[in-house]
């Protein structure tokens, strides 16, 4: 069986999220293992949601946001690419390949820009196999059916269910 890699994308709600919309809507072609969170912009992403991603079991993050100059917020876009810098130097340090996390500039009339961008992504990734940083360490998901276990990130919202439990009481 051939290794299917998961990937997350994080999209600004403005250029980013609309282009992937704009791919799905116009039924273009594209890996379904990717899921697409919408954030506010692409400077809002925080690296510790990458490295929770990757130790979570996902093999690949790439950061969406408008093309520079573009930005609905001036320059979150351009904050973006500093912490996506930042990001890949610590990514270096604990060995992983930097062509698992990637910053790409997407506008809303690029869905087909998107949907490409998404496949080579995918490919990529394939060719890297499964991410070092599971925490498993078999390339696959640390629950005992290989499906979702109550540790496993909410990363719309940047917490692990075990966090938030400890935070409602529950």
């Amino acid at each position: 069986m051939e290794f299917e890699p998961k990937a997350i994308v994080f999209a600004c709600n403005w250029c980013s999220y609309a282009g992937a919309d704009l791919a799905g809507v116009s039924r273009m072609q594209y890996p379904t293992n990717t899921r697409v969170i919408r954030t506010m912009c692409s400077g809002r992403f925080d690296p510790e949601f990458v490295f929770e991603a990757f130790e979570k079991g996902i093999d690949g993050v790439l950061i969406c946001g408008c093309h520079p100059g573009d930005c609905h917020y001036i320059e979150g876009n351009l904050k973006a690419e500093k912490k996506v810098n930042m990001t890949k130097e610590l990514l270096h340090a604990v060995g992983m390949d930097p062509r698992r996390f990637r910053l790409e500039w997407v506008s809303a009339s690029e869905g087909s820009k998107f949907a490409s961008l998404i496949k080579e992504f995918v490919d990529t990734l394939k060719e890297l196999g499964p991410s070092p940083l599971k925490k498993d360490g078999k390339g696959g998901k640390s629950g005992k059916d290989g499906g979702s276990s109550k540790q496993d990130m909410d990363l719309s919202r940047g917490e692990s269910l075990e966090e938030e439990q400890k935070i409602g009481g529950d």
